[in-house]
């Protein structure tokens, strides 16, 4: 067989099994592991390597994160920051009895103030600002152009008041004001 009766013949078509709609996979919850739970003096420890004691409040919370891993959450007491808890993730390995901290930092909680959403700029313009904008340009483009001329006209050549360009109107040369300010 060439290569050209290859693709030439027709595919055969498997025949598709009936489409089954597909099962969320299994997650069971993960265990709680009373000795990470219990280890509030390492946790604390840790998050005081970053803060100081005082801004470390008195509330405490651990929140069991996979098998083996935790995270305590304390109270953060500084100013501006109300909501917010200081976080340290405890883990150990299988069958060991050493607690490691993993990660400290700061998080926000239900109530913390956030910043809002970023906006691109194209989307937080409104269109009232848009034809502001345009006009401001229209204006500066005006004010650009040579004086007597609408900003489209800059490119034509000047228009005498009788209709003809200056040079074919039949306009005299000295007709005008002479540079000292006096007529002929």
């Amino acid at each position: 067989m060439t290569e050209e009766t290859v693709q030439d013949a027709p595919a055969e078509a498997a025949p598709e099994p009936p489409a089954r709609p597909a099962r969320p996979a299994r997650r069971r919850a993960p265990k709680q592991d009373a000795l990470l739970i219990a280890d509030v003096v390492t946790a604390r420890a840790g998050v005081e390597q970053i803060a100081d004691p005082s801004q470390i409040g008195p509330g405490h919370r651990v929140r069991v994160e996979e098998d083996r891993l935790v995270v305590h959450l304390f109270e953060c007491t500084l100013p501006g920051y109300r909501g917010w808890n200081w976080f340290a993730s405890l883990a150990r390995a299988p069958r060991s009895k050493a607690v490691t901290v993993c990660e400290v930092g700061l998080l926000p909680g239900e109530d913390a103030l956030l910043a809002p959403e970023w906006v691109p700029w194209s989307e937080r313009v409104s269109p009232e600002e848009k034809a502001q904008e345009e006009q401001e340009r229209a204006e500066e483009d005006a004010a650009a152009a040579p004086a007597g001329q609408a900003p489209e006209a800059a490119d034509e050549e000047p228009v005498a008041a009788g209709g003809g360009s200056a040079a074919g109107s039949g306009a005299q040369a000295g007709s005008g004001p002479s540079p000292d300010g006096e007529r002929p």
